[in-house]
């Protein structure tokens, strides 16, 4: 399964993608079996795509092109990873354009467009939900490290520790005894910290969720250099037992809910700076000047795109479903990929409503 540096290498490449005349094909798959073990992907897909390239003129160079783009990508998806949950295509014959993006994270329904670009929202979207982080799931005396990243794990670490012993009656007297088994887990904790924070520093990772019992906890918060403690996302409890899956799915949830729990804080500070004539701008064509001129640090958009408002529609897609909405957050998420801005999706889309769905923080003002 592809690691989240070489999906979002995906995404960057496509970003650049430049329309020409012919049509491009963007298709998202959910690639998880049903209530009877079985993917119904296939009926879907072929039932779309006949519609679709019949809408074409016969014999005309965009209804070849998507001919084409048809055999390969139904070529394509008889080969997909089974432990896919997801697939997200664009396809693009006519202008040598075929890239696939199998995902472990799931896409929450089939979807086909045909437009002149890329519909990259979707996809943008979905790595947004599911980032990299660590989680650090520990005991007193054994520790492993996971770094998750798009639903899958990208790297483990097990750190075993000795055990305190116990000594027979005669032996240590309790108050030594307890001094014996403390300096153990302050061993532990120590080596567990050292463990994380080089993790978390070589590789640029800024979330951390915790699990562990009341007596670790403390002992790893006492241990953290400031900069790892500010990372720092929730403390999950877990059972001792916990498996690689249950792991991801308590901690991706919690990481979830406080970025969205967060939301309104991101939105008012933008707000905040717009009414000042500060280093910001709301609506969609402010923020799409802004991003063609290189200004946005990062770009705040409603993570439903029916909520971004005040688009003039377009002529060029086929697919109805795709709406200027649409077509304006693809422009907007383009432009802030090819411009290495961060991108932040807000829940709650009514917090950004008074905006039109969306705004930026700005690198300077012109």
């Amino acid at each position: 399964m592809p690691q989240l540096d070489q999906l979002t290498a995906q995404l960057d490449r496509l970003a650049q993608f430049e329309p020409s005349p012919f049509p491009v094909v963007s298709v998202y798959l959910d690639l998880r079996a049903d209530d009877r073990g079985r993917d119904r992907f296939e009926p879907f897909l072929r039932k779309e795509m006949t519609e679709r390239v019949a809408t074409y003129p016969a014999g005309g160079p965009e209804r070849a092109s998507l001919a084409a783009d048809r055999r390969r990508i139904e070529e394509y998806v008889r080969n997909i990873d089974p432990s896919s949950n997801g697939l997200a295509l664009f396809a693009c014959d006519g202008a040598g354009l075929f890239e696939a993006v199998q995902l472990a994270a799931p896409i929450d329904a089939h979807r086909l467009y045909i437009s002149d670009e890329p519909h990259l929202y979707p996809l943008a979207r979905v790595l947004d939900r599911h980032p990299r982080y660590v989680v650090l799931f520990t005991d007193t005396h054994s520790a492993r490290i996971f770094v998750f990243a798009a639903n899958a794990v990208e790297k483990t670490k097990s750190i075993e520790s000795p055990k305190a012993k116990h000594h027979k009656v005669g032996g240590m007297s309790q108050a030594r005894y307890q001094r014996h088994t403390e300096n153990y887990h302050l061993h532990h904790a120590k080596e567990v910290v050292d463990a994380v924070a080089r993790i978390m520093r070589d590789e640029g990772i800024d979330r951390l969720i915790l699990s562990g019992d009341e007596v670790i906890v403390p002992l790893l918060r006492e241990q953290m250099p400031k900069d790892v403690a500010a990372r720092i996302v929730d403390v999950v409890r877990l059972e001792a037992h916990a498996g690689e899956r249950e792991i991801l799915e308590t901690t991706l949830a919690a990481l979830q809910a406080k970025d969205a729990g967060t939301d309104r804080e991101r939105v008012d500070a933008l707000m905040a700076a717009y009414r000042a004539s500060g280093l910001a701008c709301v609506g969609v064509e402010a923020t799409k000047r802004a991003l063609e001129l290189g200004q946005v640090d990062e770009l705040v958009i409603a993570a439903t795109p029916g909520a971004i408002t005040g688009v003039k529609s377009a002529a060029g897609d086929v697919q109805p479903e795709r709406t200027a909405s649409e077509r304006a957050a693809d422009e907007l998420i383009a432009h802030a990929r090819r411009t290495s801005a961060k991108i932040r999706f807000v829940e709650d889309a009514a917090l950004l409503a008074s905006a039109g769905g969306v705004g930026a923080f700005l690198r300077f003002k012109v």
